[in-house]
């Protein structure tokens, strides 16, 4: 019989088994999708901070100029670079490649991918978020999120509030991204409500140490409907081991990363 000398997360590599801690801090593969703030405007580079040990870096040559403008940067663009993203700025992105040093070198070059806005960014343990196809999930009931594998999860107003919303289609900003032009008329009260349901489901699958995906967030919006609670009376003490109970007994946690 083995024991893990930390409580984690199992992995399996063909009979190669390991645990990664529920504390560790975020190691970052390339292709990983992120989100991240700004921390730093640098020379040609931005400083995000990616919940890992050390800054992420995002590179002026990194970005969509606007228009989609493909040309090589001059001092212009540096002298502007402000206008893309200051401090504080969340960003998705995703991870490029690495330096000597360890750092991570992100890229937002994808329509996709860039500033947020009109939204809540929540933060969970890296461990827990599953890696899957699409980590850009708009919900029926339009809200959008982003599951960044850093553990950093993205929580916004979708623009499209077709059940057949697609990722692509939430929202435009200067480069990309999602919910940063909806207009505060379109945040309603109704709105708001269930972008603060999606978030408190996600702080209940960091507390009861679930996995964090698109199944487990839904199973738990509309548990927390059907049992009648409102969107702040789900972190209640009670309420929480209520609802943590009804997700493990429904079988959502072991629903696959394909199926979902």
């Amino acid at each position: 019989m083995l024991v893990a000398a930390v409580a984690g997360v199992v992995e399996r590599v063909n009979k190669l088994v390991s645990v990664r801690p529920y504390n560790a801090r975020y190691g970052g593969e390339v292709g990983d999708v992120v989100v991240c703030r700004v921390v730093d405007v640098g020379a040609k580079r931005w400083k995000v901070d990616v919940n890992a040990r050390q800054k992420g870096v995002l590179l002026l040559s990194s970005i969509n100029l606007p228009g989609g403008e493909q040309r090589r940067r001059t001092a212009e663009d540096q002298l502007n670079m402000r206008q893309f993203y200051v401090e504080h700025d969340v960003l998705s992105a995703e991870v490029q490649t690495f330096f000597a040093d360890g750092a991570m070198s992100l890229h937002t070059r994808s329509l996709k991918y860039g500033k947020l806005g009109c939204g809540t960014l929540v933060t969970v343990a890296p461990s827990l978020v599953r890696r899957a196809k699409q980590h850009f999930h708009t919900f029926d009931f339009g809200v959008a999120t982003i599951f960044g594998m850093n553990g950093f999860i993205w929580v916004g107003i979708a623009t499209a509030l077709s059940p057949k919303a697609d990722a692509m289609d939430v929202g435009s900003t200067r480069d990309g991204g999602i919910g940063e032009e909806a207009q505060e008329s379109d945040a309603s009260f109704h709105v708001r409500e269930r972008t603060c349901r999606v978030c408190n489901a996600i702080v209940l699958l960091d507390r009861f140490f679930m996995p964090v995906a698109a199944a487990p967030v839904h199973a738990l919006y509309e548990k927390s409907i059907e049992a009648g609670m409102s969107p702040w009376d789900m972190l209640l003490p009670e309420n929480a081991i209520l609802l943590a109970d009804g997700l493990r007994a429904s079988g959502v946690l072991g629903v696959r990363v394909a199926d979902e």
